[in-house]
């Protein structure tokens, strides 16, 4: 038997775009953006495990179908700590998935900042924020945030974060209606259709330099560029959207570049029972869970012994790596 035997136990969450701004591509070939963000208690399970007992990196994942685990964002991000710190221990990760893929809810950014963040802790790295930030930022645009989440504004490809305070809780129903939208495609669609690159408003700028933000000035603003250009395409998506503000919805959007669309909502007992109308389609995915308030690692545990966490409370079910 290995001398080194240490585990943790991660709940990495979802997240929504409560904003999300996109401006003029940059050289590197990727979109300028900015989007205020903020986790929601839909999580994926992620024990990491450190030990001398085997060598290498393996990966155990709840979705039988994934093709190759260099495919997965926890893969690459446990492989990329290891390079970077030069340590040759043995790591196995368990995942289990309980966000939808491919659903703009940032599932596998959230697992990849929480593998880089949980190594960190199990192998004494010492690293700060930024640093496995600028680490994460090579797997993904939105890894960054969740180290830095509960609430951000986030800059650029991810580069900037700037953490807020969003008073209160609300309730967010997430419907998702079973299909995939590829990010790349969004992007190209919202080049071919929008006339004008959009600038900054004023509105979002005092947001941005606001330290505490209340929800009723973020769902006043509350606006995603991609909606424009995806709705006409898929008419599922607008729909879903006036049925969740028919509802009770304070607001409703679309999430990322979709194809999940979420409805805050003030009273949990609206958020139910507009979940139960939802779920009456099978192919939906729907849950209703809790704003955060706190970061990836303040959800974690000893491996084997569930944290508390809002998700438990969803009936989502698990989809692939």
């Amino acid at each position: 038997m290995g001398s080194v035997d240490r585990s943790l136990l991660v709940h990495p969450p979802a997240k929504v775009n409560l904003i999300l701004k996109i401006f003029d591509r940059r050289p590197d070939g990727y979109h300028a953006l900015w989007s205020f963000m903020q986790t929601v208690g839909v999580t994926d399970e992620l024990t990491i495990r450190v030990t001398d007992a085997f060598e290498g990196l393996h990966l155990e994942c709840s979705e039988k179908t994934l093709p190759v685990p260099t495919g997965n964002l926890a893969y690459r991000a446990a492989e990329l700590v290891l390079q970077r710190a030069g340590v040759s221990t043995g790591v196995a990760l368990k995942l289990v998935k309980k966000i939808p893929v491919e659903a703009g809810l940032g599932g596998g950014s959230s697992d990849a900042a929480a593998t880089i963040m949980g190594l960190n802790r199990l192998l004494d790295l010492g690293w700060t924020t930024g640093d496995m930030a600028a680490l994460g930022q090579t797997l993904g645009s939105d890894v960054p945030f969740f180290m830095e989440s509960p609430t951000a504004v986030v800059h650029g490809w991810g580069q900037r974060m700037i953490p807020k305070t969003l008073d209160g809780v609300r309730w967010i129903v997430l419907v998702n209606p079973g299909f995939p939208i590829n990010t790349a495609q969004a992007f190209r669609r919202l080049d071919e259709v929008r006339q004008t690159i959009p600038v900054l408003p004023e509105a979002l700028e005092s947001i941005e330099r606001a330290s505490i933000v209340s929800w009723r000035g973020i769902l006043a603003r509350m606006e995603n560029d991609f909606e424009a250009a995806l709705f006409d395409d898929y008419p599922a998506l607008a729909d879903i959207k006036s049925a969740l503000l028919t509802m009770g919805a304070e607001g409703a959007l679309l999430s990322g570049s979709g194809a999940t669309m979420f409805g805050v909502f003030q009273e949990q007992a609206e958020a139910i029972r507009a979940k139960a109308v939802f779920a009456e389609s099978p192919e939906y995915w729907v849950a209703v869970v809790p704003s955060l308030q706190g970061g990836v690692l303040e959800r974690t545990s000893k491996a084997g012994i569930p944290s508390s966490d809002a998700a438990g409370k969803t009936s989502a079910k698990q989809s692939g790596c």
